[in-house]
C-alpha cells in the first residue's frame, strides 16, 4: 500500500533523515519509536508532503511519486486518501466540534452541508462525542479534543491515517482514552501509521514496529518480534532503558 525508498531530508546543513526505508501494507498499524530528535515526526511530514523531502521516493495505491518533484495537484490527490491527526489536535478554536470535522468535506470536497453533517456526526460518535456535537474547543478536555481530531480524520474515509505523537499533550488519563480510540480503529481494520512514545500500544496494538535513531531505521520488525526477539545491540538497549522506567504499560 505505501512504500517509501531512500527518503532523505536536511535542515540547512542537518542532515535530520539520511535514507530512510519504509513499508506498510493494508490493515497494518506501524508504529514508530525512536528518541527525540530521530527524525520519526520529520519522516511522517515529508510523507505527506507537509515538509518537502530533498531526495527518495515513494509508492502509495499504485502511484510512485519522486521526493522533490511531486506538484501540488499531485500531493493534494495523496492528501485525499490520507489523514493526518497532530501533536495538538489543530481545531479552529472559533468552530464547534462538528464544524471542525465538516468544514475540510465542505470546504475541500465541495459536499453539501447536510451531507458532511451526516458524516461528521458518524465520525464524533465513533470516537465516542456524540454529546459534544455543538461544545467549542475550549469547552472540551485535552483528549475530547485530540477525538475530535481522529473524528476529522476519518471523515474523509482514509486508506490510512498518519498519526503524530498524538497523546504527547496529555495526561495519563486523557491518552488512555485517545489510545482506546485509536485501538479500536486498529480492530476495525484502520490502516495507521504511528508515531509514539507509547509503549503500551506499540507492543499491544501495533502489527510492526520501525525503530528509528539518528535519521536512520535501525529495526524493524513485527511488534512480537521487535518485543521479545530484537536483533540489533542498539534496540535491545532502548528496550532495557525503557522496561528499567517503568514505560511499558
Amino acid at each position: 500500500m505505501l512504500e517509501v525508498h531512500g527518503i532523505q531530508k536536511s535542515f540547512g546543513s542537518q542532515p535530520v533523515l539520511r535514507g530512510v526505508d519504509l513499508s506498510v501494507e493494508k490493515g497494518d498499524v506501524v508504529a514508530i519509536l525512536g528518541p527525540s530528535g530521530s527524525g520519526k515526526t520529520t519522516l511522517l511530514r515529508c510523507i505527506n508532503f507537509l515538509e518537502q523531502a530533498d531526495g527518495g521516493s515513494m509508492t502509495f495505491d499504485g502511484k510512485t511519486y519522486q521526493f522533490g518533484y511531486v506538484g501540488k495537484k499531485e500531493q493534494n490527490a495523496m492528501r485525499r486518501k490520507t489523514g493526518f491527526v497532530f501533536q495538538n489536535y489543530n481545531l479552529f478554536r472559533n468552530k464547534t466540534a462538528l464544524q471542525n470535522v465538516t468544514e475540510g468535506l465542505i470546504i475541500a470536497r465541495k459536499m453539501p452541508k447536510a451531507q458532511a453533517e451526516e458524516i461528521g456526526r458518524r465520525a464524533l460518535d465513533r470516537v465516542g462525542l456524540s454529546d459534544r456535537y455543538d461544545y467549542y474547543p475550549r469547552q472540551l478536555s485535552g483528549g475530547q479534543q485530540q477525538r475530535v481530531a481522529i473524528a476529522r480524520a476519518i471523515a474523509t474515509g482514509p486508506d490510512i491515517i498518519f498519526f503524530d505523537e498524538p497523546t504527547s499533550a496529555l495526561d495519563p488519563e486523557l491518552t488512555g482514552e485517545v489510545l482506546s480510540v485509536m485501538r479500536q480503529l486498529a480492530d476495525d481494520g484502520m490502516t495507521m501509521l504511528v508515531v509514539t512514545h507509547e509503549m503500551g500500544f506499540a507492543r499491544n496494538v501495533s502489527s510492526k514496529v520501525v525503530f528509528m535513531e539518528g535519521g536512520v531505521v535501525v529495526e524493524a520488525a513485527p511488534s512480537q518480534e521487535f518485543f521479545q526477539a530484537p536483533k540489533q545491540q542498539r534496540t535491545k538497549a532502548f528496550l532495557q532503558m525503557i522496561e528499567q522506567h517503568g514505560i511499558f504499560a
